[in-house]
């Protein structure tokens, strides 16, 4: 029976099961239960919407003039003030595209950031979502509503992948919109120049934000592990095919490969910022239990 239950965290099965919400839920229910309690302080400072009286409710909160207007008793309920504003920033660009063994990065990371913003929500913070290439594709601010999880669903579901990628700048524009400290997690491939993506994390650290790097790979992309001649393509500009013999460049792929990873790691470490190198091979527990790690 465990075992069964495990497989339920293995990216390919994840894929083949199409409700977002439904994945989302399985990852992190099934590593959640008694490990993060709620850390909101249960007072609250904006109000939200009314609800029917139930018994059990706090009669301190009635709403007497809705019930002196329509003879009935209703809860004032507002949105919990949290210890965490996290925002969500999906790369949605044309790289993300690509899969080596059927499972896509922008997938897998699709189900990484629904599973971050189901445990955000279930934990009464608040969650946003920013989607982006070289441009945000979408944004939802950060809400603790306990229904906000089908809307941030949503527009990871209606988003494909597609454009070119430009990081640096969406981090700094998307710097510049929050106004609140917070959480800012970017789930990303990084395929792009490291100078600005860095420049851009370091100004959300500035603003003292806690920030999270979920990095993004294809084991493919790691080890390069192809025989015989290939077509590599550019998924972005579809400018630049080459042909070449992986086993006359896999030990300096490897090598290339390694050192921006390190370079990331570290630049990331020196300026306090959470960093997590991910293959599309590793288990969502796995991916999601770094994050809950380094939470705690």
């Amino acid at each position: 029976m465990a075992n069964r239950e495990k497989n339920y965290f293995d990216p390919k099965v994840l894929a083949g099961i199409s409700n977002l919400s439904l994945r989302a839920r399985w990852v992190v229910e099934g590593i959640m239960s008694g490990i993060h309690r709620s850390r909101s302080k249960g007072f609250s400072v904006e109000f939200e919407e009314h609800r029917e009286y139930s018994p059990g409710d706090e009669i301190r909160r009635i709403d007497w003039k809705a019930l002196g207007k329509f003879d009935r008793y209703f809860i004032k309920e507002y949105e919990d003030e949290t210890n965490l504003r996290a925002h969500l920033l999906l790369d949605t660009s044309a790289s993300m595209d690509y899969t080596s063994d059927g499972l896509t990065k922008f997938d897998y990371g699709c189900t990484l950031t629904a599973s971050l913003a189901y445990l955000i929500l279930r934990q009464q913070d608040a969650a946003g979502l920013v989607t982006f290439s070289d441009r945000i594709e979408s944004f939802i601010p950060p809400r603790a509503k306990r229904d906000y999880l089908p809307q941030i669903v949503h527009a990871l579901e209606t988003r494909r992948p597609g454009g070119e990628t430009n990081v640096g700048k969406i981090l700094e524009e998307i710097a510049g919109q929050i106004k609140r400290r917070g959480m800012v997690i970017l789930v990303s491939d990084l395929l792009d120049e490291p100078a600005p993506i860095l420049k851009g994390l370091r100004l959300f650290r500035f603003k003292g934000n806690d920030v999270i790097v979920f990095h993004i790979l294809d084991q493919a992309e790691l080890d390069l592990p192809f025989e015989g001649n290939i077509l590599f393509e550019d998924l972005e500009t579809a400018n630049l095919n080459v042909i070449a013999d992986p086993r006359a460049i896999r030990q300096t792929y490897r090598q290339v490969v390694e050192e921006f990873t390190n370079h990331m790691r570290k630049e990331c470490h020196d300026s306090s910022i959470d960093y997590q190198l991910i293959s599309t091979s590793t288990p969502l527990d796995r991916a999601l239990a770094s994050y809950l790690s380094w939470r705690e």
